[in-house]
């Protein structure tokens, strides 16, 4: 009888046990959903659903571990601030990166949701997009289709006419700048996606990387794709003219920037300026993969 009793006992605390980790497994608020165990998560869910969101953070009034510098910027999750996108039809835009605070580029993000249409750029301006979350339809200057879903891109020239609708919710981050014309140069409309890019040599480091716009004179900028495995560092300390705009799409680790060390997550924005110092090493259990932004093939003068 008692051996029955025992048996009934340890029957029971395990089920409870049991009950608790599926309950933990499923909780939506806090730190405690477990995502991971139960079921997979789309790609760069964590940059569109990062772990400190403003909700993990309404006991902590005023915190927020965005910096503004003169020589750089993080921008976090928890002070996006959406609004309207002018002339985009019920699309929500936050912006990151933009010329006051010292870049040549806008970087931000879009948010469309049923039945919304993006708007042209200004004159002059072209147009990098990567889709983080859902499926677009690009329509060209021909009139041609384009399906654009996660990971997926799209490069369009200045003054190209063109137009990103999408029939349900999805997640852009959108850079744009003034073009730099060259003589006799002029770059063209691109579609792909970050899969179908080669993995490039780079001679020193450990780090992957792929190039997602041609390297040619036509392109005044360019967009990395960068992963580094847990553990895995840049070895150059970085010091150049080049500016960057950096949207950190999975893992986590380690931002130097000038004299500052950031730790970063997926949905984490940077912007770096010119000549500031800057260091990247990667932490945590999953791989980082981050965006960036380059300028490219122009004189500095």
């Amino acid at each position: 009888m008692q051996s029955f009793s025992a048996f009934s006992a340890k029957f029971i605390f395990l089920a409870l046990i049991l009950q608790s980790v599926v309950r933990i497994s499923y909780c939506q608020e806090g730190f405690c959903y477990a995502p991971s165990i139960l079921e997979e998560q789309p790609l760069y869910w964590k940059a569109t659903n990062p772990t400190l969101s403003p909700s993990h953070l309404k006991d902590l009034p005023g915190f927020t571990r965005s910096v503004y510098k003169s020589d750089h910027a993080l921008i976090t999750p928890e002070s996006h601030v959406f609004g309207p996108l002018p002339e985009w039809s019920n699309t929500l835009g936050a912006y990151l990166i933009t010329p006051p605070m010292g870049s040549h580029f806008a970087m931000y993000l879009a948010k469309m949701q049923e039945f919304s249409k993006s708007a042209l750029p200004p004159k002059d301006v072209e147009r990098f997009v990567f889709v983080l979350h859902g499926v677009v339809t690009l329509t060209d200057a021909s009139g041609a289709k384009h399906k654009l879903e996660v990971d997926s891109y799209t490069y369009l020239p200045p003054n190209l006419k063109h137009s990103l609708n999408s029939s349900a919710s999805a997640t852009l981050v959108v850079l744009e700048r003034r073009y730099d014309y060259l003589e006799n140069h002029a770059s063209e409309q691109i579609i792909g996606s970050t899969s179908e890019q080669p993995l490039l040599e780079t001679p020193g480091e450990v780090f992957q990387l792929r190039k997602l716009l041609p390297t040619s004179l036509a392109y005044d900028f360019n967009i990395h794709i960068m992963d580094f495995q847990p553990g895995e560092f840049l070895n150059v300390k970085e010091v150049h003219y080049n500016q960057h705009g950096l949207l950190l799409l999975e893992g986590q680790g380690i931002y130097r920037l000038g004299d500052s060390w950031y730790p970063v997550q997926a949905g984490d924005t940077i912007w770096m300026a010119p000549f500031v110092p800057q260091w990247y090493a990667a932490l945590g259990k999953s791989k980082t993969r981050y965006l960036l932004y380059k300028d490219v093939n122009r004189n500095p003068l």
